[in-house]
């Protein structure tokens, strides 16, 4: 398959790269027979793929603050100290944990909660209510024709598998849909997009290696205009040497969109790795500055215990999160629920 060869690269890449074809390899395997069919009988529901999804981050919430809270404990200043631990432990960063527990702190001294279930209740609400502030899908403005999505983020986070599964979620709406294959420094990128393409019948916009992104991605603008395409997605370069040269990339890709339509592009998706924690909140500054970025993929949540990293990007950056990735399936790029994600997170033994 051509996920074989990208040792062209340069050497410091080379790990990023493997971990992307073992990614690049088990989405074949796993999508390989999912055509782009609306809704089949085997389809799981949404908060069972979701809960699944986040087993791993579910079991850092929910025994470790089940078993803190629950039973006959008293509050003090002893259990708020002990769940902040446990809050930061689960990545949720100090400024989100600051302001959790300081509201928490103060309910507590209004006499509003009054013992561990109260607080365990309590805490479900708070987080909610900070991930609700981002909770906004992604809607498609049938009056851009084509609406323009620029998906950016570093190499390895799954960047170029989510455009494939938001691909197959547009095609499942009834939406044309382009693929522009703007990561030309990795010929890994480009050719998993002409898989996805060709499996999908979706047509791919593609140069050679190390062409000029912007170029690439202004020809699919360009051809989506005069085809009538729904939507372009678009992918970008994961790497560059230094922000400044990311910032000039991204924003030449800008200026020449701008040539065909100046509204463009209608939204800039930032992929983000749930796994690596903390490191997703430095990638989200860059980003925001370099790109302007309007919304946020979270992916990988079923692989890692630190899916508290919502909370933190939440309260840092308030960007809206768009989808949460919480499997390898097309269907497991799921739009983002607060409620429902925050459900998922507290539900113990995977029996509710």
């Amino acid at each position: 398959m051509p996920e074989a060869e990208t040792a062209e690269e340069a050497p410091e890449r080379a790990e990023e790269e493997t971990a992307e074809k073992r990614q690049a390899a088990a989405e074949e395997s796993d999508r390989a027979p999912a055509e782009p069919q609306p809704q089949p009988a085997k389809k799981e529901g949404f908060f069972a793929r979701i809960r699944r999804g986040l087993s791993r981050t579910s079991s850092q919430f929910a025994e470790g603050m089940g078993n803190l809270f629950l039973g006959a404990k008293e509050i003090d200043d002893e259990l708020l100290e002990e769940l902040e631990t446990q809050l930061l432990m689960a990545d949720v960063g100090m400024e989100a944990t600051t302001e959790i527990v300081d509201r928490l702190t103060a309910r507590v001294s209004r006499r509003e909660l009054n013992d561990g279930e109260a607080l365990y209740r309590a805490l479900q609400d708070e987080l909610a209510g900070l991930l609700q502030n981002v909770e906004a899908p992604l809607e498609v403005d049938a009056s851009r024709k084509p609406f323009v999505i620029l998906v950016v983020g570093v190499n390895g986070v799954g960047k170029t598998t989510t455009i494939g599964k938001l691909a197959h979620r547009f095609l499942g709406e009834g939406k044309s849909v382009m693929l522009a294959a703007g990561d030309t420094f990795r010929a890994a990128a480009v050719e998993q997009l002409q898989v996805w393409g060709e499996r999908h019948k979706v047509p791919v916009v593609a140069q050679h290696t190390g062409a000029d992104s912007a170029s690439v991605i202004y020809d699919a603008v360009q051809s989506a205009q005069s085809r009538g395409v729904d939507v372009v997605i678009a992918d970008t370069a994961g790497r560059l040497h230094t922000k400044s040269n990311l910032m000039e990339e991204l924003s030449k890709v800008r200026r020449v969109m701008a040539k065909l339509d100046d509204s463009a592009p209608h939204e800039v998706l930032l992929v983000l790795d749930a796994g690596t924690g903390q490191n997703a909140i430095s990638q989200a500054s860059q980003f925001r500055d370099a790109a302007g970025v309007s919304g946020l993929v979270l992916t990988k949540l079923d692989g890692t215990a630190k899916g508290g990293i919502i909370f933190a990007l939440a309260q840092r950056f308030g960007i809206p999160v768009r989808f949460i990735g919480v499997g390898e399936q097309a269907e497991d790029l799921q739009p983002f629920r607060a409620r429902d994600f925050v459900s998922a997170l507290f539900d113990r033994g995977g029996q509710g």
